[in-house]
């Protein structure tokens, strides 16, 4: 049984890591996807893929894309995943490009994502909102200073989400993964994956289909029973400081 059939739900940052795999299991669920993403290329290959997929290329730092491109979409629910981390450095030593590049994309391309798909949601009375946040939305890690900050943004307004949106019948949930095993330390280290490699050495971590199972839950149970909150840490993850590694 496909328990999803036939919804239509945005996936964004939707051709790598948790994004790409929520889309393979939203599918399979029956669900009719909207991959958003910035590369065309990838974006194409899993469109072409994906049955009954469809693709809009964006960058929601871009809110005035975000409107133009979001706001027409018939939309029964959207996973908000599009974010990243960049540095470990400390406040003092910081990139203040690099904060910028997280702050613009983990909160305020969050807010231009929700300001496009949430007025139609309110007017039909029905939706689903699934936002990606972090346990470094729960608790801070040295060298984390700014994307802890982004990711304890993305609890607030989750928070918020559930007051505005109080009475119109739309539920919202927030995923707070630990460690997973994406491209995500790639990302962050530019590139260096010896570097990346080593974040998740000796330890299991969560894999992309684990967060996604969180995801297609959350979204298929009874209209009157909304999942506020799931956290998710691997057995190894104790806290964002507390990893046990098995030589």
């Amino acid at each position: 049984m496909q328990r999803l059939h036939e919804r239509r739900i945005l996936v964004t940052g939707a051709t790598a890591g948790i994004g790409e795999a929520t889309a393979r299991a939203l599918t399979a669920e029956g669900a009719r996807v909207v991959l958003a993403a910035r590369r065309k290329e990838r974006l194409d290959a899993l469109t072409n893929e994906l049955a009954n997929s469809t693709a809009v290329e964006l960058d929601v730092r871009d809110a005035a894309a975000c409107e133009r491109v979001l706001a027409k979409l018939d939309l029964d629910g959207a996973v908000l995943n599009a974010g990243l981390g960049r540095g470990m450095g400390s406040i003092q030593d910081g990139n203040v490009d690099e904060w910028n590049e997280m702050l613009d994309t983990n909160v305020k391309g969050l807010l231009h994502t929700l300001h496009a798909v949430l007025p139609p949601m309110v007017a039909r009375g029905r939706g689903d909102l699934v936002l990606l946040g972090s346990v470094a939305g729960r608790q801070v890690y040295p060298g984390g200073n700014v994307y802890c900050a982004t990711k304890h943004a993305v609890r607030a307004i989750y928070e918020s989400l559930r007051l505005d949106l109080a009475g119109k019948r739309i539920r919202v949930t927030t995923v707070d993964p630990g460690m997973v095993l994406t491209d995500f330390s790639v990302v962050r280290f530019r590139g260096d994956q010896e570097r990346a490699a080593k974040v998740y050495e000796n330890m299991t971590p969560l894999a992309p289909s684990d967060v996604a199972d969180a995801i297609v839950f959350a979204l298929t149970r009874p209209p009157h029973v909304n999942v506020g909150e799931i956290v998710l840490w691997p057995t190894d993850q104790a806290s964002t400081t507390i990893v046990t590694r098995r030589k």
